[in-house]
């Protein structure tokens, strides 16, 4: 059974930085990639940040120089450092992974993905 299991949430000022992990187990990995999402209760989920196997990242254009994604693939662990967090990045984070290869404009598109982690809470006050 895949499971998906995201940390690293909290309560930050603006302009302060937060780690989020997200750690896979019993994962098979067909995959092409993982992602980063996020939620604000009562919208739709926001395609935050991917990476592929290969390295590659994507972005949404709102986090663009302020958020990093990286992966330890010997620890199947996939991390977002998020830095100068502002109160627009209040949300419920989630990670995700597909069940296959999924095509480069489909990284942030959460219909690509099947499998997701239960969500860590990031709330930032002004």
């Amino acid at each position: 059974q895949v499971q998906l299991e995201e940390s690293g949430g909290g309560s930050v000022q603006s302009g302060g930085s937060l780690r989020l992990s997200c750690t896979a187990s019993g994962y098979v990995d067909s995959g092409n990639c993982m992602a980063w999402f996020r939620q604000v209760q009562g919208k739709e989920r926001e395609g935050v940040a991917a990476i592929a196997t290969d390295g590659r990242t994507s972005y949404a254009d709102s986090v663009k120089g302020r958020f990093t994604i990286s992966q330890d693939k010997a620890k199947k662990t996939m991390y977002l450092q998020m830095n100068n967090l502002k109160p627009d990045d209040t949300a419920m984070y989630y990670c995700a992974a597909p069940a296959g290869s999924i095509p480069p404009f489909g990284y942030l598109m959460d219909y690509e993905y099947e499998y997701w982690g239960q969500g860590t809470q990031v709330t930032v006050s002004s």
